[in-house]
Order: C-alpha cells, then sequence, then structure tokens
C-alpha cells in the first residue's frame, strides 16, 4: 500500500528516517544527484534545522519500503520568484514509471504554500513528468560559480 509522509519543522524525522532519506536520496539521484553533504543541507533547510524559511519532504512509500523522495524549500520571496523550489525529487531506480514521482509531485503542488519552481536538466526524463503536471519553461537558468 503506498503512502506519504510528510515531514517539516513541526513534524521531524527520527536521526534513523532522516538518514535512511539521505541515503536513499544520494543512491537514486544518480548522475542528477550532488554529495551527501550538500542533500543534507537542502534537507535540514527543509525542516527549519538551519537557518531557513523552511520547506517539507515527502517520503513515499509502499509496504513500509521508501520508494521515493521529494525535497522542497521555501524561497521566504514571492510573486517575482516562486516562493518554493523543489531541490530534489526522487523514485527507486527500480520502481521508475510506476507513477511514484507524479504521486509525489501532485503532492507537493498540493501542499506548497505558493508557487513552485525546479531546475531540470534538457536530457532528463523527468521534464516530461513536470510539464505533464503543468510546470512551463519561463527562463534558461545561467550561473557563474566563483572560486
Amino acid at each position: 500500500m503506498f503512502e506519504i509522509k510528510i515531514f517539516d519543522n513541526e513534524h521531524l524525522p527520527d536521526n534513523l528516517e532522516k538518514n535512511e532519506i539521505l541515503d536513499f536520496l544520494f543512491e537514486n539521484l544518480e548522475e542528477y544527484g550532488d554529495p551527501k553533504n550538500d542533500i543534507l543541507k537542502a534537507m535540514d533547510y527543509s525542516l527549519k534545522q538551519t537557518e531557513s524559511f523552511g520547506g517539507f519532504i515527502l517520503k513515499g512509500s509502499d509496504n513500509g519500503k521508501t520508494v521515493g523522495v521529494v525535497v522542497v524549500n521555501r524561497t521566504g520571496m514571492k510573486d517575482y520568484i516562486p516562493e518554493n523550489i523543489l531541490v530534489y525529487i526522487a523514485t527507486n531506480k527500480y520502481r521508475r514509471g510506476q507513477g511514484i514521482g507524479k504521486k509525489l509531485m501532485l503532492k507537493a503542488v498540493e501542499i506548497a504554500e505558493g508557487s513552485l519552481a525546479l531546475h531540470v536538466e534538457p536530457d532528463n526524463p523527468a521534464r516530461f513528468l513536470y510539464e505533464k503536471i503543468g510546470f512551463t519553461t519561463k527562463y534558461i537558468e545561467m550561473r557563474y560559480k566563483k572560486g
């Protein structure tokens, strides 16, 4: 049975579950992922375990086994920048194509207060899921990385 748990600054995961979520993201984000320390920073931001505007984490489970995770951070902005940014979404690499990502995305859109943005690489197949849900391409992101 599929279920979604919501974590935020009022409903924190215990240390074991937090580490499980971290490991799940690190393993299943694959080439679209980041180092564990960066993933942990985004998680801590969403849970307000560091100075932040907060956000939330969704954990999808099927028969008690984690099959998908979403991390959303609030930006503290409105109108000119969306209020939320979806930082990470991952489904179990052996369970892709079963609607897990869609269920998690729809739940994230439902509970996010305000608009939601995300970054996706042009060759990431998840891009088509985001477009089906209603995300549109408004900008091309450019970055200048110092030092």
